[in-house]
């Protein structure tokens, strides 16, 4: 469908929500369809947090990233204009608070509580228009603290000790560099721009770095050879065997005591979230600005309803202790940079995310592809990681105002890192309270809003 000039990329309005369709409403990129194939070795990644959490065999684990790659296209599909993922810096305290109930149905009882009052949370957020109020009324130095804190842990989870990196160190380090250099490096989008094979190279996001990741992990002895296999070809998901062994209705529901334990992480994961919102945001209206030619509609409600309801399916049928969040910042970022290009590169924003997310949905169904992508998802999983840091610090950065912001920011994603969200959001409160004045914050929000 042809848009006009200046206006959202065309589709079937239902309130709040757009109705959208890859060829009916929008173009497949063929960039993005690529770097899908690989990149679902990140979506995989989840497999074995799944087996080793909740002790489920690797087929059921992969059949319920099949569920959760089909829900992804939910964003896209109804007018969310990002690549949705998982509440990546949750996942170590999500770990952490499952690991202290017993392995077996109870642990996974306290995932269905805490993915259900999650759910519940979003929605809520969502419906009643508080999720978009807050990111307008939030200081700036509370949002870039947020988002700098999310940078923080996502690179120091893979350099601290025992972590990653420590095992597999050129695999990581070398992949890492190369998707750095092809997402962010000035030089290179000047010899991107003169097209050629350095065009066509940049316009694979991501993709190379993974590609380089299943060759450089096997010479390098961190990885073995892929053992590719063929049939089935297709992978259907065993529906019954994952209701029996993680849905409510078959191992029981949560007792009353759970669900209570399950609430303070439950709104720390939240916190936690709401940095994917303001990534968002501001990824989005980066893009927005550099082309004219589409109006881009980040709505902070609309996508705390989708990612509510990506939640709530997932803890009545297959709970995912990764979480459903509204953001993949590394991916985002990427299909973001090549949008700033030009409608020639990316016919719209929601042809980028949404190629990528349909045809990720695709990949992890085909058992060649995730038998080939098997044995480097760790590297991947990492590069993600860090591109997510570079990405979330940079933005913090840019979304500052003045030196008190840069410094407020700076003390509370230092704080989330070490102590967590909820400690660093106490933090970041209290500094705005005691060191900013009425009229600096009022500056501030003049600033914000040029």
């Amino acid at each position: 469908m042809k848009r006009e000039y200046g206006m959202e990329q065309p589709g079937i309005r239902l309130g709040m929500f757009t109705y959208r369709l890859p060829i009916l409403h929008y173009r497949i990129e063929l960039s993005e369809l690529f770097q899908a194939l690989l990149m679902s070795a990140t979506c995989l990644g989840a497999v074995p947090v799944i087996t080793d959490v909740l002790g489920i065999p690797f087929e059921l684990a992969w059949g319920m990233v099949i569920i959760n790659g089909f829900l992804y296209t939910l964003h896209a599909t109804w007018g969310d204009p990002v690549v949705p993922g998982w509440i990546t810096p949750s996942i170590p305290l999500t770990i952490a608070f499952l690991s202290t109930f017993p392995m077996g149905p109870e642990r996974i009882q306290a995932l269905i509580a805490l993915q259900l009052i999650i759910a519940i949370i979003f929605i809520v957020m969502g419906f009643t228009g508080v999720a978009g109020k807050l990111l307008g009324i939030v200081p700036s130095s509370i949002k870039a603290g947020i988002l700098m804190g999310a940078g923080f842990a996502s690179v120091i989870g893979e350099f601290s000790p025992g972590k990653r990196f420590d095992s597999t160190p050129i695999t990581i380090a070398l992949c890492s560099i190369l998707a750095y250099y092809l997402l962010f490096s000035k030089r290179f989008k000047k010899l991107k721009n003169n097209k050629g094979i350095f065009g066509f190279i940049g316009g694979l996001g991501m993709l190379p770095a993974v590609l380089l990741a299943v060759i450089v992990g096997p010479l390098a002895g961190e990885y073995p050879i892929p053992p590719v296999k063929w049939f089935p070809l297709i992978k259907i998901p065993d529906f019954a065997g994952i209701i029996q062994t993680v849905s409510p209705f078959a191992i029981g529901w949560p007792t009353k005591e759970v669900f209570l334990a399950a609430l303070p992480m439950a709104i720390v994961v939240y916190i936690i979230a709401f940095g994917d919102f303001v990534t968002s945001g501001a990824l989005l209206a980066e893009a927005d600005e550099k082309r004219q030619d589409e109006k881009i509609v980040f709505d902070a409600n609309r996508s705390n309803i989708i990612s509510g309801i990506r939640n709530l399916i997932e803890s009545l049928i297959c709970a995912y202790p990764t979480l459903a969040g509204p953001l993949w910042a590394a991916v985002t970022a990427s299909v973001a940079e090549r949008y700033k290009d030009g409608p020639e590169k990316m016919e719209s924003i929601f042809s980028g995310v949404g190629t990528f997310r349909w045809f990720t949905f695709i990949a992890v169904m085909v058992t060649p592809i995730v038998t080939f992508v098997q044995p480097i998802l760790p590297a991947a999983l990492s590069m993600t990681l860090l591109v997510q840091g570079f990405v979330c610090v940079r933005l913090a950065i840019n979304m500052t105002n003045s030196e008190l912001d840069k410094g407020i920011a700076g003390v509370m994603g230092a704080v989330i890192a070490a102590k967590g969200a909820a400690w660093g959001l106490c933090i970041g409160v209290l500094l705005n309270l005691i060191l900013a004045d009425k009229e600096e914050r009022e500056l501030a929000k003049k600033l914000e809003n040029n």
